[in-house]
């Protein structure tokens, strides 16, 4: 992910990290002092379906700043890395043409590398051809990845199905290779804004006991219910509001399939999980100029490295 222009730019802030590292926290408080505008960077808060789940603001954080592209899409709706980046950048404007503090707070990597980066142009891929191969057994698309793509089939596993479908979809269908579309990203917002970034890494006990315990209040407060009434709409289990950390968990207690403690034990291990590769992401992908912050937050010390004061 690239560096921002210069001091000339627009302003936005931006505060990464792993679930329950204190960045939504972080964010109103920057928020609360900049007139800033708190924009959504996690692709599980982006549905309206799992408030209590995805750990959505509350009507009094809410009250107390403007917080935008939270419950925005139905779960039904899946939202790409590209829908969020053009619906990012759209509320970035409009603070801006208001004298607003954009404020980008989330854990999704893909999310904000995409905005900041840009979208690479890959065509669109032959029907046909998607089908075939999504149809296929992976051991053969990575046989077939490895002659037309020998990198991508190298740097895959054999557990990673939909990426060498990926992969080999867009080498077969337009003869150039994934990475090769990747190096001709377009339309990243980079380079047009002055970026202020913080990246949270706590220490890892420290953020696996929140992760434990903001699990066991989700199942507590209204997650279950959640999960019952997303169960009963029937949707595709491939959709991304389905694969949400903790739906799979609690749906197998809704069931009958597992008692609560169980699901509740499988629901921290999940997130426990999830909060390692996030950590694992974002301590080696954004640029090494971005200031990491590895102490449980400290609001002070936080608000001085985005430019504010506490």
């Amino acid at each position: 992910m690239a560096i921002g222009a210069g001091t000339s730019s627009p302003p936005v802030a931006l505060i990464a990290g792993p679930t329950a590292s204190g960045k939504s926290a972080l964010a109103l408080a920057l928020a609360s002092r900049s007139d800033g505008v708190i924009v959504n960077a996690d692709s599980a808060q982006i549905y309206s379906d799992l408030p209590v789940l995805s750990a959505a603001p509350t009507a009094e954080e809410c009250a107390r700043a403007e917080h935008r592209l939270y419950g925005v899409r139905d779960g039904s709706e899946p939202c790409s890395a590209a829908d969020w980046a053009a619906m990012a950048r759209a509320e970035i404007a409009r603070a801006h043409r208001a004298g607003r503090l954009p404020v980008l707070v989330g854990g999704t990597g893909l999310y904000l590398r995409t905005l900041l980066d840009g979208i690479a142009p890959v065509p669109a891929i032959d029907p046909e051809i998607r089908a075939a191969i999504r149809a296929g057994p992976v051991e053969e698309n990575r046989a077939r990845l490895a002659k037309l793509d020998p990198a991508a089939a190298e740097r895959l596993g054999p557990a990673d199905t939909s990426r060498i479908a990926r992969a080999l979809e867009v080498v077969q269908s337009t003869g150039r290779t994934l990475a090769e579309w990747q190096a001709r990203r377009e339309g990243g917002l980079a380079g047009h804004v002055a970026l202020r970034p913080l990246v949270l890494l706590p220490p890892r006990d420290w953020l696996y006991a929140r992760c434990d315990r903001r699990f066991e209040e989700m199942m507590d407060g209204g997650a279950i219910a959640e999960v019952e009434t997303l169960l009963s709409r029937n949707l595709d289990p491939a959709l991304p509001v389905m694969r949400a950390i903790g739906v799979r968990e609690i749906a197998a207690f809704v069931r009958g399939e597992t008692s609560r403690e169980q699901a509740l034990a499988a629901g921290r291990q999940a997130t426990r999980r999830y909060a390692k590769r996030q950590y694992t992401w974002f301590a080696h992908q954004p640029p090494a100029a971005w200031p990491r912050l590895t102490a449980p937050p400290d609001l002070r010390h936080a608000l001085a490295l985005l430019g504010a004061s506490a």
